[in-house]
């Protein structure tokens, strides 16, 4: 699909990474939680893939548990940690432009009496480091802030947000869907606690994702899913090996070229009038632009049949404008101007 520019949504599967998973779908497709050679051999290539992701994090591998994908994970991560405190409930700090699987977890804790705290953005989309701070209670519980934004590709300070986490001892969690495998990350230097990642979002299969659980073994969070023990009990369920190869596959195998589609993205932007959001701390990729008319709107999709979105997939088949934007301060008007061309990351074989 020559005229794909909604890679924020989601990306192909690379070759490599199809190559990666082939085995594991037709010639070993045994439970990894048999005793049989088989069985420990599928085992021993999800323990592999374990440390795989964990490298790229600055984690133990013990710390990854998998998931169906960053939404699974960030439910695991908040729900998991809120349910611990049933019996007195607490505050949660998020911020009003999360990408929606947050928002909706938070909103479902509030309907059954936790209290949620949500920082606004200023103009750019950032979170600051102060509004965190003046929010935080003595019954705060947990501190959940994204890394990059999904509609404006903003990076927020989140190494600041888990210093503060830290001193304060409450628990940090970041959606890092945006931004693993484009934007460093140590957990450690950060002082991230639980972080949620995707397989579509680097060239992986869709359907995997995992979370990073600092000191896992030793976790009290509740498990959403309950089964056979897999996941060191935390998330039940037969692991679907060629997922999870295919995951690490993409995180091992992420390409680093420049690609050639950003020169026809540059060309064909720069004759309309318009504006980028997101500030300049954004990844190069995500570009949330708002078009001064609806004339040139109109001229930039009928010269350019891209397909592209406007804000997140997981708006686009509503009618009401973008949280994110108007939490930016935009009219609906303006946000109706306003579309996100995410561009491929980099050149990479997928067909």
């Amino acid at each position: 699909m020559k005229d794909y520019f909604d890679f924020a949504a989601s990306t192909p599967v690379s070759l490599q990474v199809l190559e990666a998973m082939k085995t594991w779908e037709t010639d070993n497709f045994a439970n990894a939680s048999s005793a049989h050679q088989a069985g420990q051999a599928s085992h021993q290539a999800i323990q592999k893939a374990r440390e795989i992701i964990a490298d790229k994090i600055g984690a133990l591998p013990s710390e990854i548990i998998f998931t169906s994908g960053a939404s699974e994970a960030n439910n695991f991560a908040i729900k998991g940690l809120a349910f611990k405190h049933l019996d007195k409930k607490g505050h949660i700090i998020t911020s009003s432009i999360e990408h929606k699987c947050i928002l909706n977890t938070c909103a479902f804790l509030e309907s059954i009496g936790f209290d949620v705290t949500y920082l606004a953005p200023d103009s750019y989309g950032r979170i600051s480091a102060a509004s965190l701070n003046e929010a935080l209670r003595s019954d705060t519980i947990l501190i959940s802030i994204h890394h990059v934004n999904n509609e404006l590709g903003t990076i927020q300070p989140i190494a600041e947000f888990g210093a503060i986490a830290f001193e304060n001892g409450v628990p940090f969690h970041t959606d890092a869907a945006q931004s693993f495998c484009k934007c460093a990350i140590d957990v450690d230097d950060m002082d991230i606690d639980m972080l949620s990642l995707s397989g579509h979002k680097i060239y992986g299969p869709k359907g995997i994702g995992a979370l990073y659980l600092r000191n896992a073994r030793d976790s009290e969070l509740v498990p959403l899913i309950h089964g056979g023990g897999q996941e060191g009990g935390l998330r039940g369920g037969t692991s679907p090996t060629p997922l999870i190869v295919g995951l690490a596959a993409a995180a091992e195998c992420y390409p680093t070229e420049p690609s050639p589609d950003e020169q026809r993205f540059f060309n064909a932007i720069k004759e309309f009038e318009y504006t980028r959001n997101g500030g300049v701390d954004v990844v190069p990729t995500t570009w949330s632009v708002t078009f001064k008319s609806d004339d040139d709107v109109k001229s930039f999709t009928h010269n350019n049949p891209w397909l592209i979105s406007q804000g997140s997939a997981c708006n686009a088949l509503s009618n009401v404008a973008s949280h994110v934007l108007i939490a930016l301060g935009m009219t609906e008007e303006q946000a109706r101007r306003t579309y996100r061309i995410s561009l491929p990351p980099y050149q990479i074989s997928w067909k």
